[in-house]
């Protein structure tokens, strides 16, 4: 169970990806929502223009209040009510910023979620073959979480520190060049702070999402196959791999964190400085010019040095939020590239009054370049033919019936339909063409009826109804509360073979014109199995079918046997002619029975 995770460690551990690139797409993706962001933007703006102007306003009134000719009380209520409005207004225009910037991120989250559902379905099936089930779920949860709760509190903090850092200055230099001066110096130093982050720790970002998809990984595997887990007693290794994993993501996470929270210690240690300068240089030009107005300008200073220091020190947080968003991004954004199965919408092409004649000529494949799996395969189905594929595990049964559903391309060769090359056709077209019963059950979250009709949503009643009674599953099903309606869910207290009536139930409701039964009974006792083959004996008739078993006392009435090994075909006939041959699938066939009974 550990080889998906090896595949992961391919990941470059020195070197940072594009943060430019992605964001650039990500600003993309915001264009979507492009008013609603410049309203919140804008809103932001006047907030922080407004919470700038405050502490000029309130030097006037400390100005009027320290006038040794005295103050006028309605001067000071002016002033104030002044103060008060402004305090209001931002704190409201701060209120709409949010909301808006909670909509844009919400609805960025969607369409996100929605690309990456409908990437999954365009993927070919050999993506999920070098990437874990669970990675790409926590590219679905944690990464696209991760870019939403960013742009919701992130960007209106960039605007808002942008316009404090710039409008402070600016104020500031109209009340004392001097002490501005001294409140500027902790610039240049927290500049170069934030310079060394985003140099330095963007790559140990890119690390903690990346361990975080190899643990949401590791464990939806792990949780998948419990079972057998236990049933080897793997649990100390498999104890011991997380562990592993664990640990990447705790050194990758701690290295990050710390190199991002030295901003605000140091920012925070350098305010510091500066107060005491302030309040030093303040105090001798106070006592030179013998004015005590000048008090004012001091408080002033200290309270705009103290606004200064915050978005100062948040310039700290949001670089390493940002990293950690544009690492998520990136991941995101990384799948949604993946290179898609090619558009077939403009293939059109169907068949009328098929017949089911298939055909294999000369197909070749490989699941990848270096290694083959189907040689040179030619072969006939004729038209409501049984045929059925053995052979040892390896030996290419199932490849046959990927390649026949189109779930994988062929290297070369054809594969036809009633003399159509399935390529020529749509592929969910051929894939509808076919009923199809896994060894794997799959049920979803839904009634009895609602399952059943997953191959064929405008089935009747009464069709579902016939089609449970041929797969000997309608009995069961009326015994259970609430009969056809009865909703399955993971706590369904129903058998794993009672889950395979109902998948073979489900393929009869859709009742297309071939079938491919993969270990269809292979869940099923041999009492039930019985019964089962009577069904399927009636679903087949005057159907194409292409049966993979292991237990050959199943298909020996299937019309022609093919006997695969290593990617050929080395024995084709019926149950009676390959026994008589006496070559490989007798052999098969008498290894699954002791003293002529199976086993």
């Amino acid at each position: 169970m550990e080889h998906k995770n090896i595949k992961h460690s391919s990941f470059n551990k020195n070197k940072a990806k594009d943060f430019k690139g992605t964001l650039k797409m990500l600003l993309k993706k915001m264009s979507l929502f492009k008013w609603q962001a410049i309203i919140a933007l804008i809103f932001a703006v006047l907030a922080a223009i407004l919470n700038v102007l405050g502490p000029k306003v309130l030097n006037m009134l400390m100005t009027i209040l320290f006038d040794k000719n005295g103050y006028q009380i309605s001067e000071v209520t002016k002033f104030g009510i002044i103060i008060l409005a402004m305090y209001i207004i931002a704190g409201l225009l701060g209120y709409f910023q949010g909301y808006l910037m909670a909509k844009v991120s919400v609805g960025i989250s969607k369409q996100l979620r929605n690309e990456i559902s409908l990437k999954i379905n365009k993927l070919p099936l050999k993506y999920f073959d070098r990437h874990s089930y669970g990675d790409v779920l926590s590219r679905v949860t944690n990464d696209v979480d991760t870019v939403g709760n960013t742009l919701e509190r992130t960007l209106s903090s960039m605007i808002t520190s942008s316009v404090t850092i710039i409008g402070i200055p600016i104020i500031m230099f109209t009340i004392s060049w001097q002490l501005t001066l001294i409140s500027l110096l902790q610039i240049p130093l927290a500049l170069l702070v934030v310079f060394l982050v985003v140099k330095f720790n963007q790559k140990y970002f890119i690390r903690q999402q990346k361990y975080l998809g190899d643990i949401n990984g590791y464990i939806e595997e792990n949780f998948s196959a419990h079972l057998v887990v236990k049933a080897f007693n793997g649990e100390e290794r498999s104890q011991n791999r997380f562990e592993e994993i664990n640990k990447n993501l705790k050194i990758s996470s701690k290295k990050a964190q710390f190199f991002s929270g030295l901003m605000h210690p140091i920012v925070n240690f350098s305010s510091n400085i500066i107060y005491v300068l302030i309040c030093l240089v303040g105090a001798t030009i106070a006592i030179k010019s013998n004015d005590l107005s000048f008090l004012a300008t001091i408080i002033t200073f200290l309270t705009y040095t103290k606004l200064f220091n915050q978005p100062v020190s948040q310039i700290g947080s949001i670089s390493a939020t940002l990293q950690s968003t544009m690492a998520a991004a990136e991941r995101v954004f990384e799948f949604l590239n993946e290179k898609e199965q090619e558009d077939e919408s403009e293939k059109v092409l169907t068949i009328d009054n098929i017949k089911g004649k298939v055909e294999f000529k000369h197909v070749n494949f490989g699941y990848s370049k270096d290694k083959q799996i189907i040689f040179d395969f030619n072969f006939t189905a004729n038209p409501g033919e049984k045929i059925a594929i053995v052979g040892q595990t390896g030996a290419g049964k199932t490849t046959i019936v990927n390649l026949l559903m189109r779930f994988y391309e062929i290297d070369s060769g054809e594969i036809l339909i009633d003399g159509v090359n399935t390529k020529d056709m749509n592929r969910s077209y051929v894939r509808s063409l076919f009923g199809m019963v896994l060894q794997d059950t799959w049920l979803f979250e839904g009634t009895i009826k609602e399952n059943l009709r997953f191959g064929k949503p405008s089935a009747t009643d009464e069709e579902i109804i016939q089609a449970c009674k041929m797969a000997n599953v309608d009995h069961f099903i009326r015994t259970e509360p609430g009969g056809y309606d009865m909703v399955l869910s993971e706590d369904t207290n129903i058998s794993a073979g009672q889950k395979q009536l109902l998948t073979i139930a489900r393929a009869m409701v859709q009742n297309a014109p071939l079938l491919i039964l993969d270990e269809a009974t292979s869940s099923v006792d041999t009492r039930k199995e019985i019964l089962i083959q009577t069904a399927m004996d009636r679903l087949t008739k005057g159907r194409t079918s292409f049966v993979i078993a292991h237990r050959l006392s199943t298909i020996k009435n299937a019309d022609k046997i093919i006997v695969m090994k290593d990617g050929n075909i080395v024995e084709i006939g019926t149950h009676n002619q390959l026994m008589k041959i006496g070559g490989v699938y007798k052999d098969l066939y008498t290894s699954q029975f002791v003293n002529g009974e199976e086993f």
